[in-house]
């Protein structure tokens, strides 16, 4: 299934069912009275994270979302019956913005979350709610209410507790690859990760995160360059950042100067991203040419520097255990409040 982080979508609560207008017609009650029933009330539309999803992918197939319409009242004071709600699935960590207003109504961040965007309209009454003691047989009766419309806007961010950054070819996908199950692409040239990949690490301590591969970022990515910030959105949700840097850059470039590329990149984007605490891992230390590399990475960011090999495994049970330190010091995200 593609992987599809944005969808435009109309949704619709179905329309309250009408009052009815009955007055009661049986043998030997000359004057039965009024006896019509409400209509029912229409469906919602509700929308609920669910754990197995990670894309938005069939909501760009079907962009419209209809909830069914109240029944109309019935004789004998019979309600209508009540529409059939509509529940449209995303997953965690779904931003949900009314087009039309520009208002956030919900930051669907956690499993099993649920709101309803769209409401369905109340039923009408009949016309038995509608007799007094001076209108003993009232022929008025209430239309069902319309049902609430909305065009919406959905994002998707991904939620993971690490997001690993970094050049391309930095070697991201070769960690991720190394330090959990998931398989993203690895190829010898840039920009081979085109979709962020989620991947769940396990520590020798039988403990658990999940880490995001983000695709590869470039200078000017925060206007659009490269790949552009098309994936940036990503990096906003992960409570940790794991920074890989080429230690033996075969261009030549300076590795301190790949690494500051990507931290003012980050920063244009979310000011917030520059005070999230962060890992740097020098990689390909396995090349007689990273030592140099990472002795300027040590001397100017310090002991936080990691040496590792994503490609023969060096370090990479420091760093796994580094991450697990990190994330327990480091302080859940709170969810933020709806907006309905």
């Amino acid at each position: 299934m593609r992987f599809i982080d944005e969808a435009d979508i109309y949704v619709k609560g179905g329309d309250g069912g009408d009052g009815c207008v009955s007055f009661r017609r049986e043998k030997f009650v000359p004057r039965g009275g009024p006896d019509g029933g409400d209509g029912g009330d229409g469906g919602d539309v509700i929308i609920r994270t669910d754990p197995a999803l990670y894309t938005l992918f069939d909501l760009v197939s079907k962009p419209r979302f209809v909830a069914r319409d109240g029944r109309p009242g019935q004789p004998h004071k019979r309600h209508g019956a009540n529409g059939r709600d509509i529940l449209i699935n995303v997953p965690p960590g779904t931003v949900v913005v009314d087009r039309d207003t520009g208002l956030t109504l919900a930051d669907m961040n956690e499993p099993d979350r649920s709101i309803t965007v769209a409401h369905g309209g109340k039923g009408g009454r009949g016309n038995t709610a509608f007799a007094t003691a001076v209108n003993q047989a009232p022929t008025e009766y209430e239309e069902g209410e319309p049902g609430q419309e909305r065009n919406l806007h959905l994002e998707l961010k991904l939620v993971a507790d690490v997001g690993l950054v970094g050049l391309p070819n930095a070697g991201k996908s070769t960690l991720l690859s190394r330090i959990s199950a998931a398989h993203p692409k690895v190829a010898a040239y840039p920009f081979t990760t085109l979709k962020p990949v989620i991947g769940i690490v396990e520590t020798e301590t039988f403990e658990r995160f999940v880490a995001a591969d983000l695709p590869g970022l470039i200078g000017g990515a925060h206007e659009g360059r490269g790949l552009g910030d098309e994936f940036l959105r990503h990096v906003e949700r992960t409570r940790l950042l794991v920074h890989v840097v080429d230690a033996a850059p075969v261009d030549g470039s300076d590795p301190v100067a790949n690494y500051r590329t990507i931290r003012d990149e980050l920063v244009l984007h979310d000011p917030e991203l520059g005070e999230e605490p962060e890992i740097v891992a020098a990689n390909k230390m396995d090349l007689d040419s990273a030592a140099e590399g990472f002795a300027r990475l040590n001397d100017t960011l310090g002991a936080r520097v990691l040496p590792i090999s994503a490609k023969t495994g060096k370090g990479l049970s420091e760093l796994v255990r580094s991450i697990m330190d990190a994330l327990s010091a480091a302080p859940a995200e709170e969810p933020p409040p709806q907006q309905l």
